[in-house]
């Protein structure tokens, strides 16, 4: 749903430092994102997003994954949190807890990934573990991935990638840095297209239409 203004409204939801979301802010408030953060969820209260993201004026919304909660009821009382915002978009920014998606809403959730999927992720595969088997593996090239979130870990449609060289001399810590850089470009971008519109999804596939191709 678009707000007041027109523009694409999104949550976001987080369970690190909020580095994404505070990425998606700046390029809103520098005009260069035509959208709305108009609310987040967290799912632990002492993590760094919760204090960061609220000192930045978004409403925060934090959600407890309690011990030994199954994941379906943990999912619901997170949608209902989501749904308060009336979004028309829900972006995944480090959350690292599985969110199953309704069906009514397969679409309109997006995820990224620092990795080049299908390489590199699934359950567990997330932060400084994606760096970790990288450069275990000895491939010359990582990047980012935004994609449609589905029912599996790190498995929907692909909408955007990114790729950075792997060096030789790389750490998890520069990796990762020259990664993020990627994703600050990369998730903006796919916002971009599914508010224009500009997104079909066919199968596995998606494709990307020229400006007014669906008219």
């Amino acid at each position: 749903m678009p707000s007041e203004d027109g523009k694409l409204r999104l949550v976001c939801l987080a369970s690190g430092v909020g580095r994404t979301v505070v990425n998606l802010h700046q390029r809103v408030a520098a005009g260069r994102l035509d959208a709305s953060i108009v609310g987040v969820v967290a799912s632990r209260e002492d993590c760094a997003a919760v204090e960061i993201l609220r000192g930045l004026g978004l409403d925060v919304r934090v959600v407890l994954h309690e011990p030994g909660m199954h994941r379906g009821e943990y999912g619901k009382r997170v949608w209902r949190e989501i749904l308060k915002g009336d979004p028309g978009l829900v972006c995944l920014c480090g959350f690292v807890h599985f969110l199953p998606i309704p069906a009514k809403w397969e679409g309109r959730v997006m995820n990224i990934h620092p990795g080049l999927l299908p390489s590199f992720g699934g359950k567990g595969m997330y932060g400084s573990r994606v760096h970790a088997s990288v450069l275990a593996s000895g491939v010359k090239v990582s990047g980012c991935t935004v994609h449609f979130a589905d029912n599996e870990y790190d498995h929907g449609p692909i909408v955007v990638q990114r790729a950075v060289p792997v060096r030789e001399d790389d750490t998890e810590t520069s990796l990762a840095a020259r990664v993020f850089e990627a994703e600050c470009e990369a998730y903006p971008e796919a916002i971009t297209l599914f508010g224009q519109g500009r997104l079909a999804i066919e199968g596995r596939r998606v494709r990307i239409l020229y400006p007014g191709a669906n008219s």
